[in-house]
């Protein structure tokens, strides 16, 4: 070993972390990052122990996320994780998912589109991957559609602060105020639908019984503030790199456009190419060997996604895109069983990783559908921005025109609030 080791702060690692992550994964396999306090785990099988062996706990969410979201389901364990869980994942699978969630996809996605597809080009992530995956959980939610753009600053906010890595005090202070005002905004909204429910998720939530636990105002505007964060962020960054993989790879484009049913698969392969986080946080509850090293108990460790994803101790030719790669399970990506790390696995497993799978298959179906020559356009490059969570800047795309369909009814989703 006579390499560098790499720093997660540095302006080159902000530019291109998958270099810097060959090193870690190589040289540097556990490294105490002085700057964060934290262990750097970058090799697959480290940091898929790190997510199912429970001696690694997400007690680090105390610090991490409850100041913004207040006290979510990832910080809880036990029993009280079990029922937490058990109250809010029927709502997202099955029945529900289908009859309830994917007609509002639908909608969301149709009306981006049409207002963009007789432009000729469009930016994809500006137009519509940010504006997507937070439109259809506000709808869901029964929110007023007007609050739109309120949503996406408070997403936005808040992933700068759990994405904080350099301490920046505006950044902090953006967070916490935007804490104040979403908890403002919606416990008055879920006291009302307390009294009087309707057909929505939040009314869902807010009835969602189990043993005779419920969930408390509070319980319930942390998880709204966790989902609308977490599938905001992660949805619209994967729409975007999903899309900008299959422009760059047309015969993989060909095969998709000729059989939908391989969006799928290429969604589980950009989770595990490029995913929309990179890293994700762990902390020890006893002194524990990892990575050939030791990790002192009450430690933070963090777990490199977007490095483990890349490595080719796991997955051949690691560095390339491949729908059809067989040395990952697409039938299973989307489950606990993943054997991608992106929604993370074992119990914490992501409760939203199907919505997040209705919402790619119906955005980019969509999308070629609507997009018939989609294209980047011309002289652009996109680029990855992020160190925390990442993705494209901008994806500048060019398409022949095409008219929106006469029975396209913009604002028929649901106005209540």
């Amino acid at each position: 070993m006579n390499r560098e080791a790499p720093d997660i702060l540095s302006p080159e690692f902000a530019a291109d972390p998958y270099a810097a992550y060959r090193v870690l994964r190589d040289d540097f396999p556990l490294l105490h990052h002085e700057a964060t306090g934290s262990y750097l785990v970058s090799r697959y099988e480290d940091v898929e122990r790190a997510f199912k062996d429970p001696v690694f706990t997400t007690a680090n969410y105390d610090w991490q996320l409850e100041p913004v979201h207040g006290r979510t389901i990832l910080q809880m364990s036990g029993r009280e994780h079990a029922v937490r869980r058990a109250l809010v994942a029927p709502a997202f699978r099955g029945t529900a998912l289908e009859e309830t969630f994917r007609p509002v996809i639908e909608r969301n996605a149709a009306e981006l589109i049409d207002a963009f597809r007789g432009a000729g080009g469009a930016d994809l992530v500006a137009e519509f991957a940010t504006r997507f995956p937070v439109n259809v959980i506000a709808d869901l939610l029964g929110l007023d559609r007007a609050d739109h753009d309120r949503f996406h600053r408070w997403y936005t906010a808040i992933i700068g602060f759990l994405g904080n890595l350099a301490q920046d005090p505006d950044v902090t202070e953006a967070g916490l105020r935007t804490r104040d005002e979403f908890a403002a905004y919606l416990l008055p909204i879920i006291r009302e639908r307390r009294a009087h429910p309707g057909e929505d998720l939040l009314s869902s939530l807010c009835a969602a019984e189990i043993d005779g636990t419920r969930m408390s105002d509070e319980d319930i505007k942390a998880f709204c503030s966790l989902l609308l964060t977490a599938g905001g962020e992660t949805t619209d960054k994967a729409i975007s790199s999903l899309v900008h993989n299959l422009l760059q790879h047309p015969e993989q484009l060909a095969a998709v456009r000729a059989d939908r049913s391989l969006i799928a698969p290429a969604f589980a392969e950009t989770l595990r190419h490029s995913p929309p986080v990179h890293m994700i946080m762990r902390q020890t509850a006893e002194d524990v060997t990892l990575g050939g090293g030791r990790v002192p108990k009450g430690a933070t460790v963090t777990c490199l996604i977007g490095a483990a994803g890349r490595d080719e101790r796991r997955y051949a030719d690691p560095d390339v895109f491949d729908l059809h790669r067989t040395d990952l399970a697409t039938t299973t990506a989307f489950s606990a069983a993943a054997d991608h790390l992106a929604f993370a696995l074992g119990r914490h497993f992501c409760v939203g990783a199907l919505l997040a799978k209705a919402e790619i298959e119906v955005g980019v179906g969509q999308l070629l559908d609507a997009l018939p020559d989609l294209r980047v356009e011309p002289g652009a490059e996109p680029r990855e921005r992020g160190v925390y969570t990442r993705g494209l800047d901008a994806l500048p795309v060019r398409f022949s025109p095409t008219p929106a369909p006469r029975s396209a009814s913009p604002g028929s989703a649901c106005t209540r609030g």
